[in-house]
């Protein structure tokens, strides 16, 4: 199994869209358990990092890695 880097800043793409209609989501804290932000409504959760590697998509590129 892959081990998916996340770092603090990075945008993820999940596969479910958030009940707010978005499926975009920013990581705000890093470790075994993983903080991130809704970007539609600011809402923030702390998800385990296998459970989170699950549901990513992708890791969309940030304005500075452009």
């Amino acid at each position: 199994m892959n081990i998916i880097k996340f770092a603090v800043g990075d945008l993820l793409e999940l596969k479910k869209p958030h009940p707010c209609g978005t499926n975009k989501m920013r990581v705000a804290r890093v470790g075994s358990d993983i903080r991130i932000l809704c970007e539609g409504c600011g809402r923030d959760m702390t998800l385990p990092r296998e459970k989170l590697e699950k549901v990513v998509r992708h890791i969309l590129p940030t304005e500075t890695e452009k």
